[in-house]
């Protein structure tokens, strides 16, 4: 199944507006979250077929979101893929051993990000 609708978790609204604009460009609808309540609001609301998590940020953090996100049944067949600061490989495993699908890091890079995407679809 095609990914249309993505979910981004990121406190930056500079990352948002990034990435959105990335993925609306390439056909998908974007929705957005600033922080983890926002992200559990957002798929209650409309569910998503990916979702773009950040690590970094207050509150809840992106591993600990993307942990409980995945072991939810409602949620666990929608892939993760992180997208973060944090570009140690101690963090990618760790990323991927919460659950996540895939590992990105910032400053994202287009063609990496939509490879990625389209592994998954």
């Amino acid at each position: 199944m095609p990914i249309q609708k993505v979910l981004i978790v990121d406190d930056s609204k500079t990352e948002l507006m990034f990435l959105s604009d990335l993925l609306v460009r390439q056909g998908m609808v974007v929705r957005t979250a600033q922080n983890a309540d926002e992200a559990l609001s957002r798929l209650s609301e409309d569910r998503p077929d990916l979702i773009l998590m950040d690590v970094v940020m207050p509150g809840q953090n992106g591993f600990q979101l993307t942990r409980l996100i995945t072991r939810s049944p409602e949620y666990a067949d929608i892939p993760i893929i992180m997208c973060t600061s944090k570009n140690q490989e101690t963090d990618r495993v760790w990323g991927m051993r919460q659950g996540a699908k895939g590992y990105v890091t910032k400053p994202v890079d287009p063609a990496e990000l939509k490879a990625k995407i389209e592994a998954l679809g």
